[in-house]
């Protein structure tokens, strides 16, 4: 198969899937990058900001405006680096914790229910790519 028409393909159909998550949820929730700083903040433990973007690939105010958002709606914390007062840490929050939790019941649920419709077969195709869509995730 030719590498740039399977990349093609690939682009479409992950666009076209998280396109319709994210439609799913309501006006004023927390946006895709802030869902994804909750995630690495619940999975990894309290970052800095700077390390946040790196991690992220995004720039440094992209990511002072995701975590200034998320503060102001109580889904993290920023404290003081014990190391060095200038720096700062952030941390989620169990409201941050709470609205993660949610989100990704919301999706999952989504996501199970489309799945209901594929056979067993088609379930079991998708379920033998998944190690190998990681991996892609790890490479870009």
């Amino acid at each position: 198969m030719d590498t740039v028409a399977l990349a093609a393909a690939l682009r479409l159909a992950m666009g076209r899937i998280v396109r319709r998550l994210r439609q799913a949820h309501a006006v004023g929730d927390v946006t895709l990058s802030g869902v994804s700083v909750l995630a690495r903040l619940a999975r990894s433990g309290p970052d800095s900001p700077g390390s946040l973007a790196d991690l992220e690939r995004v720039r440094p105010q992209a990511m002072a405006s995701t975590l200034a958002g998320l503060e102001q709606r109580g889904l993290v914390s920023r404290t003081a680096d014990a190391a060095d007062g200038r720096r700062a840490i952030v941390s989620i929050t169990g409201d941050g914790r709470t609205v993660l939790q949610q989100r990704r019941s919301e999706s999952v649920s989504r996501l199970a229910h489309a799945l209901d419709e594929f056979t067993p077969q088609e379930r079991q195709v998708l379920h033998d790519a998944l190690p190998l869509l990681d991996r892609l995730a790890e490479r870009l």
